[in-house]
This record gives structure tokens, C-alpha cells and sequence, in this order.
């Protein structure tokens, strides 16, 4: 590919109709991957004794890599193509995996910290690539319509992994206290007990080897301009666009409040005034909470299309801060199913968000998929100020914080619901 080739989105999407599929694929395995942490949370608040605070640190180091990554990874897409810079974060996301065998054995949790910022960088990379390829791959008008379609396939990883992981991750949780044991004894169930965490996540290294591989294969399948010359800094004159600045800012309160509810959600069923499930069976509900993103998902393409994006963006933020205040104010099943029902209202808010605060962007579409995905360090501050909340307050009351964040969404939902008429945004040229 040289640097004389351009890239025209319609006709792509008409000569190569198989990359969407890949990028399915794409949304489908880091979706996937990004949920696991649900399951991996409560494993390891037991096995290393920690408090709602600390375990978040969970989350903090995965979504951390957001805000440090999502910049530098505009610029590789915009120096190497989309296709080249998918390979490159999924030979990322592998080598995160490879980490967790190392992680298990010293049984050290910062060393599993350190894996997960690494399989985090490789999925910045993907979500800086897949999400403004995706509405590229098409007709503008539908772009909001193609994105949430492809978000139900991220949904659909987020529904079949947490199953699987519970069953692999959370089967002989609270079988013995880690609390009781100490030094040797201690250090030697620890290893035990992640070794199936660090089994699981080998398993996955090999699939994201294959799909690399694959994606390799098609890497010239699509024609682009690439830029040898990126300047990562300049992405951030676009929040002087108010819309994008507003949509910038309701990313990071979005993830930052999805992030913080799933990290809970095991250990929420588990109290005895919401179902009184055990860890394993908790987390067998975990795909129900995804699985309502994949059914809102699914639907919401078609609504999309019928209904301006904004007042369904605000509608949906409305629904789930009234499901919050219902779980927070209820108890046994309606306690329990309302947030899990938040899900279904999630469906649509990441890629209506998304894409709304991207009109306009024209050709600077990685610039800004780059600073959208800096926003999403909100999946590292929101959940740690949540758990705090909880080892405060209890979990219950802890939905206070999500429930400030959705309010926010509603806010922009109102304030963006008219199409933007601009006309697209420049780009400098490139030596």
C-alpha cells in the first residue's frame, strides 16, 4: 500500500464486504475479554483479601490503558492503516494473556495488574481502529444504525464469556477461607486457585493469534491514505467543538458507570436482600445484564434509523436511572433483576455516544475515535470511586455514583438530538 492510495468508504464497504466481518469479529473478542473482569473481580477480592476499593484496582489498570494509549494508537492507525494497527493490537491482546501465567505463578496481585494494562493496551488499539472503520464501511446516513449493529456483537462476547468464566473462574469460590491461611500455605493456594484464570486466558492468546494471522492476510484489502508524519497531539483541538467536547465527556461517565455496575453485579446477587446466590451462580447472571446490551443492541439498530439518536440516547439514560433507584430502594428479585435490566437500556449508549459526538469529523475520524477512546479511562475512575462508596455505604447506596453518571448522558442526548449540518473538518496535509 503506498501513500498515494485513498480510501473511500462506500466504495471499500462495496469492494471488500468480508471486513466487516472481521470487524465483528473484532467487536465480538474484545467485548469478550473486557467482561471477563466481572468474574475475575470477585476471584480475586477473595483469594487476595481485599476490600470493594481495592479490587477495583482491577478495573483502574485495565481502563487506565485508555487514557494513555488511545492517543499513540490514533497515530499508528493513521501511520500503518487500519488493517496493519488491527494486528498490531491483537498481537498485543495476546502477549496481555501470555501475562496472566506468570501473574498466577508468583501469585502476586500487582503482577496481575500489570497483565491487564497490557491486554488493555491491545484492546485500546482495536477500539481505535474498529469503531470509526465500521461507519466507514457504508453509507454515512447509517452510521449510527452500522455501529450499533456491530456493538450487538461486542454484546455477544460480553453475554458467553462471563457464562464461561464462571464456570472455569468461580467454581470452587468460598470452598476455603484464604483469610485462615498465611506464608507458604497461603502463597500455594493462590497458585492453585488462578491457575485456571491463567489456563483460560492461554486459551484466548492462541484465538487472538489466529485472528491476527487472518486479519494479516486481508491487511491490503482496503485502500487508505496513511500519514507518516501523525501529529498525536492535534486531535485535541476538536473539544473546542462543543458537541464532540460534551460527547467526549458523557464517554467517559458512560463506561465509567457500565464498568462500575458489571464489576458489581457478582457480588450484589450474592447479599442476602438482593438473591442470596453463591459466586458461581452470581456470575452465571452476569451474561443477563450483556445479554440485555445484545437484545437493546439488535433492536435499537432498527430504532435508530426511525427515531433521532439523541432522544433515544436520552430516553434510555432515563430508564436506567429509574431501574437504579428501583433496585436501590427494593429488595429480593425485583432488587436483583432491575439492575441486571439495565443492560437492555446500556444497548445503544456507548455507539450512539460514539458516533453523535463524531458528525462531522470527516477524514480526522481517527483523531477523534483516538480522543473518544482517552475518554473511556472513565471504566478506571468511576469504579473506584463506586467501590469506595461501597465499602462506605454499602453496595446498595454505592449506585448513587452510576446514577449521577447517566443523568449526564440524558443531559447530552437532549442537547445533541439534531443532526449535525456542518461541513467536515480538514486535515492537514501530509509529506
Amino acid at each position: 500500500m503506498t501513500q498515494a492510495q485513498k480510501f473511500a468508504p462506500a466504495e471499500a464497504g462495496q469492494e471488500a464486504p468480508d471486513l466487516r466481518l472481521f470487524v465483528f469479529a473484532l467487536f465480538f473478542i474484545f467485548g469478550g475479554i473486557t467482561s471477563l473482569n466481572d468474574v475475575l473481580i470477585p476471584k480475586l477480592k477473595e483469594l487476595f483479601t481485599l476490600s470493594y476499593a481495592q479490587v477495583m484496582l482491577v478495573q483502574f489498570f485495565f481502563f487506565a490503558a485508555y487514557f494513555f494509549i488511545s492517543i499513540p494508537a490514533a497515530a499508528i492507525v493513521k501511520r500503518m492503516g487500519y488493517m496493519r494497527a488491527a494486528v498490531v493490537g491483537l498481537l498485543t491482546m495476546m502477549a496481555g494473556c501470555l501475562l496472566f501465567v506468570p501473574a498466577s505463578f508468583s501469585a502476586v496481585f500487582e503482577i496481575f495488574l500489570f497483565a491487564l494494562f497490557v491486554l488493555a493496551t491491545g484492546i485500546t488499539i482495536i477500539q481505535v481502529v474498529t469503531n470509526p472503520l465500521i461507519s466507514l464501511l457504508g453509507k454515512p446516513e447509517t452510521a449510527h444504525s452500522r455501529l450499533t449493529f456491530a456493538q450487538a456483537f461486542n454484546s455477544l462476547g460480553t453475554m458467553i464469556f462471563p457464562y464461561v468464566g464462571s464456570v472455569l473462574i468461580l467454581r470452587s469460590l468460598n470452598t476455603v477461607d484464604p483469610a485462615a491461611l498465611s506464608g507458604t500455605a497461603l502463597a500455594f493456594f493462590r497458585r492453585q486457585e488462578t491457575r485456571t484464570v491463567a489456563e483460560s486466558y492461554v486459551g484466548l492468546a492462541v484465538v487472538l493469534a489466529l485472528l491476527a494471522w487472518l486479519v494479516w492476510l486481508r491487511r491490503d484489502r482496503l485502500a487508505e491514505t496513511i500519514s507518516r508524519h501523525a501529529d498525536i497531539l492535534r486531535s485535541f483541538d476538536l473539544l473546542k467543538r462543543p458537541r464532540f467536547a460534551f460527547g467526549t465527556a458523557c464517554i467517559f461517565l458512560y463506561v465509567g458507570a457500565e464498568v462500575a455496575i458489571g464489576s458489581l453485579i457478582v457480588n450484589y446477587l450474592e447479599q442476602a436482600s438482593t438473591l442470596g446466590l453463591a459466586a458461581e451462580d452470581a456470575g452465571k447472571h452476569v451474561p443477563f445484564y450483556w445479554g440485555g446490551a445484545l437484545v437493546g443492541r439488535v433492536i435499537g439498530s432498527y430504532v435508530l434509523r426511525q427515531v433521532s439518536p439523541g432522544k433515544v440516547l436520552a430516553f434510555n439514560a432515563g430508564m436506567v436511572v429509574v431501574l437504579i433507584l428501583i433496585s436501590a430502594n427494593s429488595a429480593g428479585l425485583v432488587s436483583g433483576w432491575s439492575l441486571l435490566a439495565i443492560g437492555l437500556f446500556n444497548s445503544i449508549m456507548f455507539p450512539t455516544i460514539f458516533s453523535l459526538a463524531s458528525e462531522g469529523l470527516g477524514p480526522r475520524a481517527a483523531d477523534g475515535s483516538g480522543l473518544l477512546c482517552v475518554a473511556i479511562v472513565g471504566g478506571a475512575i468511576v469504579p473506584l470511586i463506586t467501590g469506595r462508596a461501597a465499602d462506605l455505604m454499602g453496595l446498595k447506596a454505592s449506585l448513587v455514583v452510576p446514577a449521577i453518571c447517566y443523568l449526564g448522558i440524558l443531559g447530552f442526548g437532549l442537547f445533541a438530538r439534531h443532526a449535525v449540518k456542518a461541513a467536515p473538518l480538514k486535515m492537514a496535509s501530509s509529506h
